[in-house]
């Protein structure tokens, strides 16, 4: 917690007040920010914690200048995932009480510049922060309940209708990184109990293949933990690890994929919704012109346009979705590139609704159509369930009116010329390989 080192400087210290400071934790690839309080701060000298600093004003406004001061980091390079209830707790050595509001940010980059404030930074899995787990560092008071305020879990992510499958399965593998974390931490007290640990992170881990079962990435990346922990030591501490070593396995797929992609990339491409290994392809191909449906309901190919103009010299053009035909069939676009949510395993695509009849148009134009996922995405099951949306999204009124509202189409694998995966590309046809890999896993 940023402050000054003369104690009557500091906002709330007057007796009987309560000092409330924000203390946010910056997320990339899977790791947290943590930062060494220097010398030059007047409490928890040499200790560990999140960007933090008194609440002078509203915390919501006060968490983001901190920030900036104490990261370097600007509005752009953070993006708020979400606060959680405040923290109160009192210090005896300091006769102080302590207001902690928390809050949780992604982050594009692990290049930060210190202030003066803190002496070394690091970023680390969040389990770092326990004590046994990590490497012995001093965190300041009531650091890791803060942090599991705002920490993913099953219900965030079965609630979550803005993120996709590959955002959402790295908050499952998460979850199960911080529970394996807090069991093996708890030996010290309670003694190791290999079954019993095996057990709770079994179970939890049935109830986050339950949460978004529609997700193919989500279980094949929670099965690849459970499955591979299975075959170590099948306790707490191996599934701390192979979770750990899984987000990292994930996260170099999708860049791989993006890399494969890009280099398809050169000329005039179209494509719709929000796809993170889509836009990445795209920011690192540079297309000549880009063409982006708008994405209803949620407008998430406005978002994707807006950031493609902004980062790259391609010429991009937004249209209605209703129009994406007659966008193929006059305007000279040489490739359709398109994410997955689940790729089934006859090579039939699940994702966004409308790359359906984006992928007929392209066929229908002799347009090549290239889905960009990782093989994690090939689903095991031949059948799929596909999620809708609120009816208000379509229709609020008074009528009495049946509405329709699916989220998600089937688009069939003859409208498919190739998946761009972390492996190269693939034909349509070597999708039921995967398939059968994939089915290996699920034996945990």
């Amino acid at each position: 917690m940023s402050d000054s080192p003369v104690a009557s400087d500091d906002p709330g210290s007057d007796d009987g007040e309560t000092s409330h400071v924000v203390t946010a934790f910056l997320r990339n690839r899977g790791e947290v920010l943590l930062l060494r309080r220097s010398d030059s701060v007047g409490t928890y000298r040499g200790q560990w914690g999140g960007v933090s600093g008194f609440a002078e004003g509203q915390p919501d406004e006060q968490v983001r200048v901190e920030i900036r001061e104490e990261t370097g980091l600007e509005a752009d390079d953070v993006s708020l995932v979400r606060s959680g209830r405040p923290i109160t707790f009192a210090d005896p050595a300091l006769e102080r009480e302590w207001a902690v509001h928390p809050y949780l940010f992604d982050c594009e980059t692990h290049e930060i510049r210190l202030s003066d404030e803190h002496d070394a930074f690091e970023w680390v899995p969040p389990t770092a922060m326990l004590a046994s787990v990590g490497d012995d560092r001093e965190t300041v008071p009531e650091l890791w309940t803060a942090y599991e305020r705002v920490a993913p879990t099953v219900r965030s992510i079965a609630a979550d209708g803005e993120h996709g499958a590959a955002y959402l399965s790295l908050r499952a593998l998460e979850v199960l990184r911080d529970r394996a974390g807090v069991l093996v931490a708890e030996r010290t007290e309670f003694g190791a109990d290999p079954d019993g640990e095996w057990d709770e992170l079994a179970e939890l881990a049935g109830r986050i293949l339950e949460a978004r079962p529609s997700m193919a990435v989500l279980r094949n990346r929670t099965n690849r933990v459970m499955a591979d922990a299975n075959r170590g030591a099948g306790d707490g501490a191996a599934v701390l690890e192979s979770a750990i070593s899984t987000i990292d396995f994930a996260l170099d797929a999708d860049e791989d994929a993006a890399a494969t992609a890009s280099e398809r990339f050169e000329d005039s491409v179209a494509t719709l919704s929000r796809s993170g290994t889509v836009l990445e392809a795209l920011e690192r191909g540079e297309p000549s012109r880009v063409f982006v449906a708008e994405s209803r309901p949620a407008r998430e190919g406005i978002d994707v346009a807006e950031r493609l103009s902004e980062r790259t010299p391609s010429t991009v053009t937004v249209h209605t979705d209703a129009a994406i035909a007659h966008v193929l069939a006059r305007e000279d676009i040489d490739r359709v590139a398109v994410g997955a949510d689940t790729v089934l395993p006859d090579g039939s695509v699940v994702n966004k609704t409308g790359t359906r009849a984006l992928a007929v148009a392209a066929d229908r134009e002799g347009i090549p159509v290239s889905v960009v996922a990782t093989t994690d995405k090939v689903s095991t099951r031949e059948g799929v369930s596909l999620e809708s949306g609120e009816r208000s999204a379509v229709y609020d009124g008074d009528a009495s009116l049946d509405v329709l509202n699916p989220t998600f189409d089937v688009t069939p694998a003859e409208c498919v010329t190739e998946f761009v995966t972390e492996r190269g590309t693939l034909d349509p046809v070597d999708i039921g390989a995967v398939a059968a890999e994939l089915r290996d896993l699920e034996e945990w």
